[in-house]
């Protein structure tokens, strides 16, 4: 299994770095992981709503251009669908037996996601109704992947 990991922004915080490093590293057995950064939009203080809708529309268009024709596409969205860890673990197993060789996961900038990754996305996930710093998410998400894989194979989580 293919999995891309498309992003806005850098991971800046070392402490973020270092856990998502691990679970980069805990996934390379189940996996042929790849995580692409793209720059993020800067937005001037005090932004126009039409201002801000074409910074996430530009940001939107970058994330796009690094998805591979053919690729199931999840976007990370609070108003996506909730899944349980076991449920997630299903979802990538189904992909998988029915030829849905690459799953590429979109995580927009601090600004939001674009209209047009949503529509496109063919499923839109939430890890909840919180809202996270994107950085953050990052470090959720690959747990999450880690932790399916680990459920798919009925294999022990904690060591």
């Amino acid at each position: 299994m293919k999995i891309t990991i498309v992003c806005a922004g850098k991971i800046k915080e070392k402490y973020l770095r270092d856990g998502i490093a691990e679970y980069e590293k805990r996934l390379r057995p189940y996996a042929d992981l790849r995580t692409i950064e793209i720059t993020e939009e800067r937005m001037k203080d005090k932004p126009s709503a039409a201002e801000k809708t074409e910074t996430i529309r530009r940001e939107g268009e970058r994330l796009a251009a690094q998805v591979p024709q053919g690729a199931y596409i999840i976007v990370l969205d609070v108003g996506g669908a909730a899944l349980s860890s076991e449920e997630l673990s299903a979802k990538i197993d189904h992909l998988a037996v029915t030829g849905e060789s690459h799953i590429v996961f979109l995580i927009g900038g601090p600004f939001g996601l674009a209209d047009e990754l949503r529509y496109r996305a063919d499923l839109r996930l939430s890890f909840s109704h919180f809202t996270f710093p994107h950085q953050l998410i990052r470090l959720f998400l690959l747990e999450q992947i880690y932790r399916s894989f680990k459920i798919s194979r009925g294999e022990p989580y904690h060591l």
